[in-house]
C-alpha cells in the first residue's frame, strides 16, 4: 500500500436484511470514504454486510479503474494462503493475505484477524447489533476502544 492511501474494512452478522436504505446509506458512506481517499478495502467473513460492501466496492472499481481500487481478502489461518476453502475464488481480489499467522484455533483466530483488519483501517464499516457472542459486535467494541472512525449502520435502522 502507499504511504497516504487509506484503508477501510466491514464486519457485519452473517444475516442481516439488505434493504434499499442500507445499499444507499452504504454506497455513500462507500463514496465519501474514496473521495476521502481510501483505495484498499479489506473484506474477512461472507456475510450479507461483506457481501454487500463486496459488490458496491466492486463496482465502484469498475467505474473509476484510474483509482487502482483494490479489493483484499484477509484470512484468519495461515494455511489458507496455500490452500484457500473451496468457496474463496482468487479472482475476485486483488490479493489476498493472513494478517495474522500466530492463531490456530479457529474461533480465536478470527477474532484476531478481525483486530489486525481493524487496526490498520482509516475507516470500519459496520454492521453489528448488540448480540452475545457475536463476532461483528466484538470486533465493533474493539474499534470503539481502538478510537477508530467507524460507521454502525445497524445503530442507524
Amino acid at each position: 500500500m502507499c504511504e497516504n492511501e487509506k484503508v477501510c474494512s466491514c464486519f457485519g452478522h452473517f444475516e442481516v436484511e439488505i434493504t434499499e436504505s442500507l445499499k444507499a446509506k452504504t454506497e455513500a458512506a462507500i463514496d465519501r470514504a474514496i473521495a476521502d481517499g481510501v483505495r484498499t478495502f479489506l473484506f474477512g467473513g461472507r456475510s450479507s454486510f461483506d457481501s454487500l460492501v463486496y459488490d458496491i466496492v466492486t463496482k465502484k472499481r469498475e467505474e473509476l479503474p484510474r483509482l487502482g481500487i483494490k479489493r483484499v481478502f484477509c484470512f484468519a489461518l495461515e494455511n489458507q494462503l496455500r490452500k484457500p476453502p473451496a468457496w474463496f475464488k482468487k479472482q475476485e481480489y486483488e490479493s489476498y493475505e493472513c494478517p495474522t499467522k500466530e492463531f490456530n484455533w479457529w474461533y480465536t483466530a478470527i477474532y484476531y484477524r478481525n483486530c489486525a483488519m481493524i487496526d490498520q483501517s482509516d475507516l470500519v464499516l459496520f454492521y453489528a447489533e448488540e448480540r452475545t457472542n457475536s463476532g461483528a459486535y466484538k470486533a465493533y467494541k474493539y474499534a470503539v476502544k481502538k478510537h477508530k472512525n467507524l460507521i454502525n449502520f445497524a445503530a442507524e435502522n
